[in-house]
């Protein structure tokens, strides 16, 4: 008993850690539409000006999402098939972790008479990228890519990193069908 005690937290920091790391993504198309056109692209800056985060982090996610496309095959175009938009939703979490062990040990395992629960709070921002592909000609949404995780603060580098692992995996999910 006293050794399930014993891996109980480390799991449950297993448990935390893995699931903050992971990004999880959805897509949504229009079914009547022919992907294999597509071959051009243009930033729509009416779009991503009205995305509510700073100018570094649009350009990141830009740049980001210019290097995946570029990498399917695309091209950067001045009279594009695409206009890319984007659109960023975030919140705030608070997470209370009880682990139940007290500053003495094992809580009731450790002593009967002495049972003192420690609690541990924490924030964190769960930030939402929407990624929109417009047809120019249209002007009507035919692809939307939406990518979901934690957000890191603090180091510019991780933030980076992030937000590159968030383009990237929901830009695999274009076009649709495609293997993964």
């Amino acid at each position: 008993m006293k050794r399930l005690f014993k891996l109980t937290p480390i799991a449950l920091i297993i448990a935390i850690v893995s699931s903050c790391v992971s990004v999880r993504v959805a897509s949504d198309y229009d079914k009547k539409v022919d992907f294999n056109t597509y071959k051009t692209f243009a930033f729509y800056k009416t779009g991503i000006d009205k995305a509510d985060i700073s100018d570094l982090d649009k350009r990141r996610i830009l740049r980001a999402i210019e290097t995946e496309l570029l990498a399917k095959g695309f091209t950067k175009s001045a009279d594009p098939d695409i206009l890319i938009s984007i659109f960023t939703k975030s919140r705030e979490k608070i997470n209370v972790h009880n682990n139940g062990f007290g500053a003495y040990g094992y809580g009731w395992a450790w002593s009967p008479w002495y049972y003192n629960n420690y609690n541990h709070v924490s924030t964190s921002t769960e930030g939402t990228l929407y990624i929109d592909l417009i047809d120019a000609k249209k002007k009507e949404l035919v692809w939307q890519g939406i990518g979901k995780g934690y957000i890191p603060t603090g180091s510019t580098e991780k933030k980076e990193a992030r937000i590159k692992e968030f383009v990237k995996r929901i830009i695999a999910t274009y076009p649709p069908g495609a293997k993964q």
